[in-house]
């Protein structure tokens, strides 16, 4: 396994909508296993392929709150099939946008259809912040960012922020 370099806002490929596996094979679980150890060193709690500059619709999520009991899911073409008119709100972060959080309102409870680490096709009920990790990595798949749900001015000083924050991190 190696980790990989996850890019920031305002890199256009964030933007790009990502194409579906045809099927889990060994390169798409070394992509899998790359992606989960880069978000574990992150530290973050899911991570989509484009967000390491890979278009493909895959993603690791780990919720788990025990860091010695690790629960990884690996989702690759995730769809969700169902959403529950309850709706509920997190203040979300995301890798591509280190150091920002803003609440963001989304479905309570999703169920999720997805081909998971061996190929096979799973439906998964989920709930919490299992849920709104599931969706927030889902609309990465789709060239949407959390902070996409802000208005244009928050949106705007964010990606200032971050890009200051990068140019400020390089040593010269």
């Amino acid at each position: 396994m190696s980790q990989l370099n996850i890019i920031n806002v305002p890199d256009p490929l964030l933007k790009t909508v990502s194409t579906p596996v045809a099927k889990v094979d060994a390169e798409t679980r070394q992509l899998l296993d790359d992606m989960l150890e880069t978000m574990y060193a992150a530290p973050g709690i899911g991570l989509a392929a484009i967000q390491v500059a890979i278009a493909k619709r895959v993603i690791v999520v780990d919720t788990s709150a025990d860091e010695d009991e690790k629960s990884p899911m690996f989702l690759v073409n995730p769809e969700v099939v169902w959403e529950s008119p309850e709706r509920s709100t997190y203040s979300e972060g995301c890798l591509s946008v280190p150091e920002h959080y803003a609440d963001v309102e989304r479905p309570a409870s999703v169920r999720v259809k997805y081909l998971d680490y061996n190929n096979e096709m799973q439906e998964t009920l989920m709930d919490g912040l299992t849920a709104t990790c599931v969706q927030h990595e889902i609309d990465h798949l789709d060239g949407i960012v959390f902070i996409d749900y802000l208005s244009r001015l928050k949106r705007n000083m964010i990606v200032k922020k971050v890009q200051k924050a990068q140019k400020d991190s390089v040593v010269l």
